[in-house]
C-alpha cells in the first residue's frame, strides 16, 4: 500500500495493530452487509477484551457471534439482542456487559464521532432507562438528553464495490450502518466484493469518500440469509 493506493492483500494486513482491549465499530444490520472477513480474522487473530460498537451481535454461529463463542468481547454497544441466544445467554448471566442504544441514537453516535462533534442532544430515550443519569435540557418546552458520539480504535466496514483509492458504494439495504462506521474509526478497514481502478466509479454513487478509508482489502462473502420466508 502506497500514496492514495488504500488496497492492501491480506486480512493480517487489513487488520494490523489491532489489540486486545480496543473498541471497534462494525458495520451492517444482522447479517445484511457485515464484514464477515473481518470479523472471522479477529476470531482468528485470538483479540480479547473488545467494546464492540454494532446494531447487533450477528447469529450463534456466524458474524459477531463468532467472537461471543470464544468470549472475545468484554462490551456490546448494539440496539438489540437480536436472533443471537448466546448473547442473550451471556447478558442474562452477567459474563457481557450491554449498553442498550435506540437505533437512530446509535447511527448518529457514529456520525458524529466521525463529524468530531463530542455529544448532541436527542430526545429519545428522555424518560425512560435508557435516559438514566444523562444530562436532560429543554429546547422548545421538550426535555432532551445527551449522548456522547463513539470513536473507534477500528472501524470494520464492508462494501459492494470501490476503487484502489478507498472510495465505497455499497449495495441496498447492506448500506446501513456501514456509511456512519467508516467515519469514525481511527483506522477503517473495508472490505468489498470488487476493487476497480480509479475513474471507474461514478463519482455521483460514491457514498463513503476514500478520505475515510485506510485499508482495502477484496473478499469473499458468504452472504447467509438470517431468516429465509418463503410462501407454499
Amino acid at each position: 500500500m502506497s500514496g492514495f493506493d488504500k488496497v492492501v492483500n491480506t486480512y493480517d494486513e487489513a487488520l494490523d495493530g489491532i489489540r486486545d482491549g480496543m473498541t471497534v465499530i462494525a458495520g451492517g444490520f444482522g447479517l445484511c452487509g457485515i464484514p464477515e472477513g473481518c470479523i472471522a480474522q479477529v476470531r482468528k487473530m485470538g483479540i480479547r477484551e473488545l467494546t464492540v460498537v454494532s446494531n447487533n451481535c450477528g447469529v450463534d454461529d456466524f458474524g459477531l457471534g463468532l467472537l461471543l463463542e470464544d468470549k472475545q468481547i468484554k462490551k456490546m454497544i448494539s440496539s438489540y439482542v437480536g436472533e443471537n441466544a448466546l448473547f442473550e445467554e451471556q447478558l442474562l448471566n452477567g459474563e457481557l456487559e450491554v449498553e442498550l442504544t435506540p437505533q437512530g441514537t446509535l447511527a448518529e453516535k457514529m456520525r458524529a464521532g466521525g463529524a468530531g462533534i463530542p455529544a448532541f442532544y436527542t430526545a429519545t430515550g428522555y424518560g425512560t432507562p435508557v435516559g438514566e443519569g444523562k444530562e436532560v435540557r429543554e429546547f422548545n418546552g421538550r426535555k432532551y438528553i445527551l449522548e456522547e458520539s463513539i470513536v473507534g480504535d477500528f472501524a470494520l466496514v464492508k462494501g459492494w464495490k470501490a476503487d484502489r483509492y478507498g472510495n465505497v458504494i455499497y449495495r441496498h439495504t447492506a448500506q446501513n450502518f456501514n456509511p456512519m462506521a467508516a467515519t469514525a474509526g481511527r483506522i477503517t478497514v473495508v472490505e468489498v466484493e470488487q476493487v476497480v481502478e480509479p475513474g471507474e466509479l461514478e463519482p455521483a454513487h460514491i457514498q463513503t469518500p476514500g478520505i475515510y478509508v485506510d485499508r482495502l482489502i477484496q473478499g469473499r462473502f458468504e452472504k447467509r440469509i438470517e431468516q429465509r420466508t418463503i410462501t407454499e
